[in-house]
């Protein structure tokens, strides 16, 4: 590694002056290969597993059977992922998560949670990335096991994506290590969700992403509105606990983690799945709504978001399943269109992918803040898989980054980019041309 010299920076200023652009990312074949393996009839048959399962609400965890309930419906997720273990050459394991739910002011007892949590060891340490969706459903009454409670949206849509982005997965190795979760307990309060990022954080488990899933097949809201090439990624600003004196000065308040991870899944997702785009939603979930991204944002794992159909249909979510003035109520399987979910779970996967298999994100960097003048310097430390890196740059209210310059392999660079007017950033590059997240500096006087 070396820092870029004189007559580097000289050269760089003179590229730049040409007015670069961001590259056009082309797709690479082994990811290319996993997204085409998404299959739509599989992920429709897991829902219609899911949904014969007749509750999967948290309170029926007593009367479950291998037919019914939401421990039956564990069970089959479990044996699902114990399957595609055995494709990944000894490198996935398959566990639980149990504990018991103390009574809330919500909830009529105890209950007993148990999360479905698939882990595909990659080569690299250091490096873990998540996919998650829930496996609970709730109808119109919640906290009740009796009744029918379909669920085929919200949330099964989710847990056959996991399990099909597993599958198609598993059989690569990764140089990170991706965890596949079917959480319990999100309808009550993200229960199985914050129980299993507490554990991340205790044990201090280095995710760098996580990518979460909930209502992601149907493509027709109940508004009428429907865009089946649209898929919405909700993302936080200003993670728990920051510095916000800080984030105000240094205009960091649209960069943290979560958006610089939803501005790298818009522009990874179209390269992979054509026709598909990323609608970014710069808030951390919809009004009135949460999601089990939240549990890993509140421990500390910042880089977390959401993904979401384009259009929801409230009609048929959280509903008793009935036909009331004539209208269908009920979250019921046909509803759900296996050709958008298919893409929605591929956009996961081109996601998901790029990252475990390209270089990890820069760490260490810095812009410089020592004297004033027109340019940019950042400074970084190296990372392994990475053979070079961009430092990247847009105008303050434009949403994805403009523009980008490989700046070598090098571990500092000056750019004649006015801190005072952009924002500035770097990421990582690797040998097959996979880019990691871009990286906001921290601002350091010196």
């Amino acid at each position: 590694m070396m820092n870029l010299n004189a007559a580097g920076t000289a050269l760089l200023v003179a590229a730049l002056g040409a007015g670069p652009t961001m590259p056009a990312l082309t797709p690479y074949s082994p990811i290319s290969t996993m997204v085409d393996a998404v299959q739509a009839p599989r992920l429709k048959s897991s829902v219609e597993r899911l949904v014969a399962f007749g509750t999967r609400n948290d309170f029926s965890e007593t009367a479950s059977t291998a037919s019914h309930g939401v421990f039956g419906a564990r069970n089959w997720i479990a044996q699902q992922f114990e399957a595609i273990a055995a494709t990944a050459g000894g490198r996935m394991s398959v566990s639980l998560d149990t504990y018991v739910q103390r009574k809330t002011l919500r909830t009529p007892r105890s209950v007993r949670e148990s999360s479905v949590i698939a882990t595909l060891r990659g080569t690299a340490p250091g490096r873990v990335y998540l996919m998650s969706s829930h496996y609970d459903d709730c109808d119109g009454r919640c906290t009740d096991g009796a009744g029918t409670a379909p669920g085929a949206d919200d949330n099964g849509s989710s847990v056959a994506a996991v399990l099909e982005a597993a599958r198609v997965m598993a059989p690569t190795r990764f140089r990170g290590t991706i965890v596949f979760a079917c959480f319990d307990g999100e309808e009550l309060g993200l229960w199985g969700s914050d129980h299993y990022a507490r554990e991340l954080a205790a044990r201090k488990v280095p995710v760098l992403a996580v990518l979460n899933d909930d209502i992601i097949g149907n493509s027709v809201g109940g508004d009428g509105a429907s865009e089946p090439n649209v898929i919405r990624v909700f993302s936080e600003g200003i993670p728990s606990g920051a510095d916000i004196a800080r984030i105000n000065l240094v205009g960091s308040e649209n960069d943290s983690p979560s958006r610089e991870l939803s501005r790298f899944i818009a522009e990874v997702v179209p390269v992979y799945v054509p026709g598909l785009s990323v609608r970014q939603i710069f808030r951390a979930d919809r009004f009135m709504r949460g999601g089990d991204q939240e549990s890993f944002q509140a421990v500390g794992y910042s880089a977390a978001v959401r993904f979401v159909e384009s259009h929801e249909n409230f009609t048929h979510q959280h509903q008793d399943v009935r036909v009331e003035n004539g209208v269908q109520y009920g979250d019921l399987p046909q509803y759900i269109d296996a050709q958008y979910l298919r893409r929605a779970t591929q956009a996961n996967v081109a996601a998901l992918a790029t990252l475990a298999l390209g270089p990890s994100a820069p760490t260490g960097v810095r812009m410089e803040l020592k004297r004033l003048g027109y340019d940019t310097t950042l400074q970084w430390k190296p990372v392994a898989g990475a053979v070079s890196y961009e430092v990247v740059w847009r105008r303050t209210d434009a949403p994805q980054w403009e523009n980008a310059s490989n700046v070598g392999d090098v571990t500092q660079a000056t750019v004649p980019v006015s801190k005072d007017d952009f924002v500035v950033g770097v990421r990582s590059v690797d040998s097959n041309g996979l880019r990691s997240p871009a990286v906001y500096p921290a601002a350091v006087r010196e």
